[in-house]
């Protein structure tokens, strides 16, 4: 699915909150969540406290960060049963946490794995 420029820009101006739940629809309706990878793996951000794993709920939007300092990264769509099996124990384990569908200003919440997978399995029983 391929979204327009128009809705790219509306969804863009969305809440954090709004964000969240439209990217938790998204990865459970295409069962897939997407990350920018580079040479070293999972790019990578710092909050005030937290080195966090920015997730995307499309590849359009994960491209749109591919700009910068990350020009050379790629958006890499992660299965969600793949997800579910290793990234979020991995993430745990190494106190990562997860920087939700940030946008071009760079504002997104930033949730535990954990906290991810609670909604998304939420969204999932409905």
């Amino acid at each position: 699915m391929s979204l327009s420029q128009d809705n790219i820009d509306k969804i863009e101006r969305y809440t954090p909150e709004e964000r969240l739940r439209y990217l938790v629809k998204e990865v459970v309706s295409h069962q897939q969540i997407w990350i920018l990878t580079d040479e070293d793996g999972c790019v990578m951000l710092n909050s005030e406290d937290e080195d966090c794993a920015p997730v995307w709920p499309n590849q359009e939007f994960a491209q749109s960060w591919a700009t910068g300092e990350w020009q050379d990264c790629e958006p890499k769509a992660i299965s969600l049963e793949k997800w579910y099996a290793s990234w979020t124990q991995g993430l745990e384990e190494d106190d990562v946490f997860i920087a939700v569908f940030p946008n071009q200003d760079e504002e997104g919440l930033i949730i535990s794995p954990q906290e991810l997978d609670y909604e998304l399995k939420q969204q999932a029983k409905k």
